[in-house]
């Protein structure tokens, strides 16, 4: 019976290894490439760092919708790399993708968004003159210019907290 137990462990043991090992190898490589929806003709920046999840970089970043390959010509702290490029004219969905050094090949998407409708927008034209009615509207009667008289209507000249007398 123990010997029943111990083999089916081993065979239990062996199944799981089965299912652990290819999804480890299926990891993907953490790096960004940003921003994920560019102006035509915008910049984009990609960077990974090999001690962070990443890797070191064996080819440029590239991709049809790249006017040229992302060149990777940023280096720094914990294995970085990064660099700036240019992102073609015609709008779409693309996948830019790389190579590291040990083999493993990498992808991530990003957006060239559209440009502006080219239709202009419905002018609006000039109101134009009423015509002339002739009902008669009364004209409004002038108001009367009411003057001050003396100083407690006009205050007195001095501003309020410096009249205090002492």
């Amino acid at each position: 019976m123990l010997k029943k137990a111990m083999i089916g462990a081993l065979v239990l043991g062996a199944a799981q290894l089965g299912v652990v090992v290819p999804a480890a190898e299926a990891k993907d490589v953490s790096w960004f490439l940003a921003p994920a929806e560019v102006e035509p003709g915008g910049q984009i920046y990609a960077e990974t760092k090999a001690a962070m999840g990443g890797c070191g970089p064996a080819t440029p970043v590239t991709s049809p919708g790249f006017a040229a390959p992302l060149q990777w010509t940023i280096g720094g702290n914990w294995g970085k790399a990064a660099g700036y490029g240019k992102v073609g004219k015609t709008p779409g969905k693309y996948v830019a993708t790389f190579t590291c050094s040990d083999g493993t090949k990498t992808s991530r998407t990003f957006t060239i968004i559209g440009t502006p409708p080219t239709t202009k927008p419905p002018t609006t034209t000039k109101p134009t003159k009423p015509t002339k009615t002739t009902s008669a509207k009364p004209k409004p009667k002038p108001q009367v210019a009411v003057k001050p008289v003396g100083a407690p209507q006009t205050g007195g000249g001095a501003f309020a907290p410096m009249s205090w007398d002492w």
